[in-house]
């Protein structure tokens, strides 16, 4: 029954897809139908993952997931990217706007959101990943010591980040290293075997009772579906409500890094949030998780070769002296998250702090549009940002040492290991 509601969900979508035109129905309209499909397609996505964890290993089911849930995002960036190596004067920066917005709402929506959702759920589901703690805003969400792997390599992509701005643009070395490391973490993941210890309910478990030649085909056309409808619906629902935005008086530019992302990421933020309803705070933080490494190294490095095809020969995808800036930012934001789940814990506090950093530099950014003077500029605003992650990052590092060597062990023993995951006691 759950996926006749989501197939029907979808339907409205469909229908005017093969039929007619967004640009036919209107702008509400578009938005009303593909938001919809946007939502039935990520129960259906959440469902193929959960499914998949019977045949192949949980990492890897997470990180087809993510691939599925951020495809959007990736249509909307190499549309930018194509349009600066058309000669579209500022699309580099757009695409970089983008890019940076999509990976800032991850972190300071998607992980603050889902921690302080997954404590508010804890008190009814009684998950296991929250601990209660005494003292004002102590409980945590407790994370599988198994993401140790990601967190080494979101850290080596972050720290490499730092750097690209420095190269005068998106290169091929950027290219070689981001998606090299994105590889080698695909090739370790995989080597770990099917985890079938998860008892799930609803869907997923009565799909994985299932016979294989019944089961397994189920996955890829619950895959295969949910990743047809959210690249084709999403990106007319982000221009949607980018239009809507627009009739009332908000700049492209501001759309364009905040409000489209932050569309093209709802399928992401529904599956982790649905996940977590299950009492799957461990799966969901796993999958925002797998989903900030392939945005912070699939995403970055292959926009300079949709950029050379464009052209026509190969180039640089430059960018103006402030997008080196939201690069810089969206690097410390990242390299802060990592010094918060460095202990395997996030406590509400430190997802209070992450949100309210977000929250205030974007809304200080926004007021910026329409200030004249105030002293200082957007640019000074990213750089003061990226200053307090990075002093508070930092900070946490060195009072975590020993965490970061436990990580660092973790993930030794996971990347040279025989396909068995590390301990994690």
């Amino acid at each position: 029954m759950g996926v006749v509601v989501a197939v029907l969900l979808s339907v409205p979508w469909v229908v005017v897809y093969a039929v007619s035109s967004p640009e036919a129905i209107g702008t509400v309209p578009t938005v009303a139908v593909s938001g919809l499909s946007v939502l039935g397609a990520s129960f259906l996505l959440a469902w193929g993952a959960e499914t998949a964890e019977k045949d192949v290993p949980r990492a890897f089911a997470i990180a087809v997931l993510a691939i599925l849930a951020v495809a959007p995002e990736y249509a909307v960036d190499a549309f930018y990217a194509w349009q600066a190596g058309q000669g579209r004067v500022g699309a580099g920066d757009l695409a970089v706007a983008n890019m940076t917005g999509a990976n800032r709402i991850l972190i300071g929506l998607g992980w603050s959101g889902i921690a302080l959702f997954s404590i508010y759920r804890a008190t009814r589901s009684g998950d296991a990943a929250v601990e209660h703690n005494d003292g004002i805003l102590a409980d945590a969400v407790v994370l599988d010591r198994d993401i140790a792997t990601e967190i080494l390599f979101l850290m080596l992509a972050t720290l490499w980040a730092f750097f690209v701005p420095l190269g005068g643009g998106i290169d091929t070395l950027d290219l070689v290293v981001l998606v090299g490391l994105y590889v080698v973490y695909i090739g370790i993941i995989i080597r770990g075997g099917a985890d079938d210890g998860e008892v799930h309910v609803g869907v997923p478990a009565y799909l994985q009772k299932t016979p294989a030649n019944v089961r397994i085909p189920s996955i890829f056309a619950l895959f295969g579906y949910s990743g047809f409808l959210i690249f084709t619906a999403v990106e007319p629902f982000a221009h949607g409500l980018e239009n809507i935005g627009l009739q009332y008086g908000i700049p492209e530019f501001f759309m364009i890094q905040w409000v489209a992302p932050l569309a093209s990421e709802s399928p992401e933020l529904i599956v982790t949030a649905y996940l977590v309803n299950k009492a799957r705070t461990t799966a969901a933080f796993n999958a925002l998780i797998s989903s900030k490494l392939n945005q912070w190294t699939l995403l970055i490095g292959t926009l300079g070769v949709v950029f050379s095809i464009s052209q026509g020969a190969y180039g640089v995808l430059e960018f103006s002296f402030k997008q080196s800036a939201e690069i810089w930012l969206t690097a410390a934001q990242s390299f802060f998250a990592l010094a918060i789940l460095i202990n395997f814990r996030i406590t509400v506090r430190e997802a209070v702090v992450l949100l309210v950093l977000f929250v205030s530099q974007v809304g200080i950014e926004f007021l910026l549009i329409d200030t004249i003077s105030v002293g200082f500029t957007a640019t000074d605003l990213l750089l003061a940002y990226t200053a307090v992650y990075l002093l508070l990052g930092s900070a946490m590092f060195v009072a975590r040492f020993d965490n970061v060597r436990h990580v660092g062990s973790l993930a030794k023993t996971n990347v040279f290991a025989d396909g068995q995951p590390a301990d994690s006691d």
